[in-house]
C-alpha cells in the first residue's frame, strides 16, 4: 500500500543544495524565493500568483473574480494580469486624511482567501487531467512573517495529493504557527551537502557587485566575505546604482523591499534613504502589513535626525507605535509614544502621543482603564484646541473629540458620546468642503450609528448604516452591522440578504461566516448553517464559538457522535476550555452516563467555578447519581449567578423534594410560578404533590 503524500520541509545550509533536493519532487513545480529583502511581505507568494493567474483567468475567470479582492489586496501589481478590483473608501483621498487602517487580522483573512483560490485552482487542474501542483517556497528562514503565515495556512489547508507544498530554508525555527503546522503535516528532509563549489575566479570587485545585485540575499560565502571586506565608499556607490536600476518601473514590492534597503546602505541614508523608507512605510501602512510597518518605522527613526527633521521622526515613531498594537506588543507601543513625549516639546508630538496612549488604555490594555484613557485624551483635546492654524484646529479637534466619544461609550456615557460625534459632524459639514476628510466623516457616522444602536434607536441606526453602505459599498463591516440591526428588529430575511451580499464581496472573515451560519440556523436552514460552520473551521480550526455552536446544532439534531467529535477536536486545541468541557458533559448526559458527565463538568468548573451552565448540568448529573443535596447546592449557586429562573427553580425544587425537604421544594415551586416563562402545568402538579407530602407529615 502506498503511503499518502505529505508536504515536505527541506533544511540545509546552502540554497543550491536545498534546490537540488527540491528538484527531486515530481509534478508541476513552481520554485519561488521568499527572502523579504526582495519585495517585503508576500515575497514568493506574488511569484506563485504571477505564475498561475494567467492560466486560471483564461480557464476559470469566475474563480478569479470570486477572489479578486484578496488577490489584489496585498499585491496590487497583479492588476496587470486580472484587471482592477473594487476599492473601499479608505483607499481614496490623501494618505494624510486617512483615519481607517487595518492590521494583521485583515491580512490573515486575505491570505485565507488566496489559499482558497489556490486550492480550488489546483483541484480543478487535477480534475481536468492536469499534473498536481507543487509549490517550492525557498529561503523561508528569511521570509517576512506575512509569507510565513500564508505558507502555514497553505500547508494546513491543502491536500498534498493535489497541491504539495515544499518549505525550504536554512536550519532554525520559523514562526510558531508554521513550526507547528510543519510538524503535523510535513515530512522533513535534510538537503545533502553537494560538492564544494569550484574555485571562484571572480575578483573581489565582481564578488561585491554580485552581492549587491542580489539585493542582500546572497548566501555565497565568497560574495559575503568580499562585501564585508570591501571599501565602504565603493559599497555605498554600488547600492546607489542598484537602487537607481530598480527604481525604473519599480513595482509595489520592490518599493517596499529592495529599494529602501539599497537607499539606506547608499551614500545618502538620511536623505534618499529616509524618502524611500517613508514611501515604503506609507504603502505598508495603507494595506496593514503591521510587522513590516514596525520594521520600516524603526529603520526610519535610525536614519532620521530628530532635531533637523522632527516631523519625519515623529511620523516614523507614531506609525510604528500604532502598528505594534495589532501585533499585541502593547508595552513597546507605549514606550515609543513616551519616547516622543520625552524628546519633544512640540505640541503635535504630545497631541499624537496622548491620543495613542489613550487608545491603549481604553481599547487594548488588560484590564482596560477608561478613566486613565480619558485623562490622556483630554490632553490631546486641549492641545488640538490651541493649534494656531484654524483649519488644522478644526480637523484635529473633531478627530480628538471622536476619541473622547469612544471613551465615553466605553464608560457607559452613551448620550455624551453621541452629542460629541453629532457636534463633530456638524462642524466638518459647515467648515470643510464635501470632498475633504471623507473617510473620517464616514468614521464619525459609523460611530454615531453604533451609539444609536446601543441606545436602542434601531430604526435610526438602520438608516445610518444604509447611508454608510451607499457611501462605501465595498466595506462589508457596514453590511454585517446592518444585519445585526435587522435581527434585533425581527427581520432575519433582511439580515441574511446583507450577510449574503457581504460574503460575495469580502475576504473570508470567520466572524462573517459564523454570523451567517447562526442566522441560517435560526431560520431552519441546517445545510446552509452546516456549510458556513464547516468553512469557518477549515479556516480556523481553533475557533471556539463556531466549534461550540456546531456541536450544539448536532446535539439538537440528536447526532451525538458528530457533536462529540467537534468537542474532542476543540479540546485537543484548548484542553482547558470550560465551554467545551461543559458540552462534553452535556453529551454524556444525553447518553445517560451521569458518572462520565460529572467528570467532564467537574473539569469545567475547576477552570471556571462560576460557570452557570456547568453548574446546572452537573446538578442534573448529581441528581441522576442519587445525590439530590449536592444537586441542590449547584443549583443554588447557579441562581446566585444568573438570578431567578423558573426552570432552575423547578429543578432545585425537585432536588429538595428528593432530599426529603418538601417545604423547601414548595417554596421553589411557588417562586417559579411567579416568574414569566414558567411551566405552569408542571409546577402545579409538583406543588400539589408537595402539599400532599406536607399534609402527610
Amino acid at each position: 500500500m502506498t503511503a499518502p503524500r505529505r508536504h515536505l520541509r527541506i533544511v540545509g545550509d546552502r540554497r543550491a543544495d536545498r534546490l537540488c533536493r527540491a528538484a527531486e519532487e515530481t509534478g508541476h513545480s513552481i520554485v519561488v524565493l521568499c527572502d523579504r529583502g526582495l519585495r517585503g511581505p508576500y515575497t514568493g507568494v506574488d511569484t506563485v500568483l504571477r505564475a498561475v493567474l494567467p492560466d486560471a483567468y483564461a480557464r476559470w475567470p469566475e474563480l478569479v473574480d470570486r477572489h479578486r479582492v484578496e488577490l489584489l489586496y496585498g499585491i496590487p501589481d497583479l492588476e496587470e494580469l486580472i484587471g482592477p478590483g473594487p476599492r473601499q473608501l479608505a483607499f481614496t483621498g490623501p494618505f494624510e486624511q486617512r483615519t481607517r487602517f487595518y492590521g494583521t487580522g485583515m491580512i490573515r483573512c486575505m491570505s485565507q482567501g488566496v489559499v482558497t483560490f489556490l486550492t480550488c485552482y489546483a483541484r480543478r487542474v487535477t480534475e481536468s487531467g492536469g499534473v498536481p501542483l507543487c509549490l517550492v517556497f525557498e529561503d523561508m528562514h528569511a521570509a517576512e512573517v506575512t509569507t510565513q503565515e500564508f505558507v502555514a495556512l497553505l500547508v494546513r489547508r491543502s491536500d498534498p495529493e493535489v497541491l504539495k507544498v515544499v518549505v525550504s530554508g536554512a536550519d532554525g525555527e520559523p514562526t510558531a504557527e508554521l513550526t507547528g503546522v510543519l510538524s503535523r503535516f510535513a515530512d522533513t528532509a535534510v538537503a545533502p551537502a553537494g560538492e564544494a563549489p569550484p574555485s571562484d575566479h571572480r575578483v573581489p570587485g565582481e564578488l561585491v557587485r554580485a552581492y549587491v545585485a542580489a539585493d542582500g540575499t546572497s548566501d555565497d560565502p565568497a560574495e559575503i566575505a568580499a562585501y564585508e571586506a570591501a571599501d565602504r565608499v565603493l559599497v555605498r556607490e554600488l547600492h546607489d546604482r542598484r537602487a537607481d536600476e530598480l527604481a525604473v518601473g519599480a513595482n509595489w514590492g520592490t518599493r517596499v523591499g529592495a529599494i529602501p534597503y539599497h537607499r539606506e546602505c547608499g551614500t545618502d541614508p538620511g536623505g534618499r534613504g529616509r524618502e524611500a523608507l517613508t514611501d515604503a512605510l506609507r504603502l505598508c501602512a495603507e494595506v496593514g502589513f503591521s510587522a513590516t510597518v514596525v520594521d520600516l518605522g524603526l529603520r526610519g527613526r535610525a536614519v532620521t535626525d530628530p532635531v533637523a527633521e522632527p516631523t519625519e521622526f515623529r511620523r516614523f515613531t507614531a506609525t510604528a507605535a500604532n502598528a505594534l498594537v495589532p501585533l499585541h506588543r502593547l508595552d513597546e507601543s507605549f514606550a515609543l509614544f513616551m519616547d516622543l513625549r520625552t524628546r519633544f516639546t512640540d505640541p503635535k508630538a504630545h497631541m499624537i502621543s496622548s491620543y495613542g496612549i489613550a487608545m491603549l488604555y481604553t481599547r487594548f490594555f488588560s484590564p482596560r482603564d477608561h478613566d486613565t484613557a480619558l485623562a490622556w485624551q483630554n490632553n490631546a483635546v486641549t492641545i488640538a484646541a490651541l493649534l494656531p492654524d484654524a483649519r488644522e484646529r478644526t480637523e484635529r479637534q473633531v478627530f480628538n473629540d471622536n476619541a473622547v466619544a469612544l471613551i465615553e461609550m466605553h464608560r457607559g456615557n452613551l448620550q455624551r458620546g453621541l452629542d460629541l460625534i453629532g457636534a463633530g459632524i456638524a462642524r466638518l459639514d459647515s467648515e470643510l468642503a464635501p470632498d475633504e476628510w471623507v473617510v473620517h466623516r464616514s468614521q464619525l457616522l459609523y460611530n454615531r450609528t453604533r451609539l444609536l444602536a446601543a441606545l436602542g434607536r434601531l430604526d435610526e441606526a438602520y438608516d445610518d448604516f444604509t447611508t454608510l453602505i451607499a457611501m462605501d459599498p465595498y466595506y462589508t463591516d457596514y453590511l454585517c452591522e446592518r444585519a445585526k440591526i435587522s435581527l434585533k428588529r425581527g427581520d432575519p430575511a433582511a439580515a441574511l440578504a446583507d450577510y449574503d451580499r457581504a460574503v460575495g464581496m469580502a475576504p473570508p472573515f470567520p466572524e462573517l461566516y459564523y454570523n451567517r451560519g447562526t442566522t441560517r440556523l435560526a431560520a431552519g436552514d441546517m445545510e446552509g448553517a452546516r456549510a458556513d460552520f464547516r468553512y469557518v473551521l477549515e479556516l480556523e480550526p481553533d475557533d471556539g464559538p463556531t466549534r461550540i455552536r456546531r456541536a450544539e446544532m448536532f446535539l439538537d439534531q440528536g447526532d451525538l457522535a458528530a457533536a462529540e467529535a467537534d468537542v474532542v477536536a476543540g479540546l485537543e486545541l484548548r484542553p482547558a476550555d470550560p465551554e467545551l468541557l461543559c458540552m462534553h458533559g452535556t453529551i454524556a448526559l444525553e447518553r445517560g452516563d451521569a458518572e462520565q458527565a460529572t467528570r467532564h463538568l467537574d473539569a469545567a468548573l475547576a477552570v471556571d467555578p462560576d460557570y452557570p451552565a456547568a453548574l446546572v448540568n452537573r446538578a442534573v448529573a448529581r441528581f441522576g447519581r442519587g445525590r439530590p443535596g449536592a444537586a441542590a447546592d449547584d443549583l443554588t449557586r447557579a441562581l446566585e449567578l444568573i438570578g431567578d429562573d423558573p426552570d432552575v427553580l423547578l429543578n432545585r425544587g425537585l432536588a429538595h423534594e428528593a432530599a426529603g425537604l418538601p417545604d423547601l421544594a414548595l417554596r421553589d415551586f411557588d417562586a417559579a410560578l411567579a416568574l414569566p416563562g414558567a411551566d405552569v402545568a408542571e409546577l402545579r402538579i409538583l406543588r400539589d404533590r408537595c402539599l400532599e407530602l406536607l399534609a402527610g407529615v
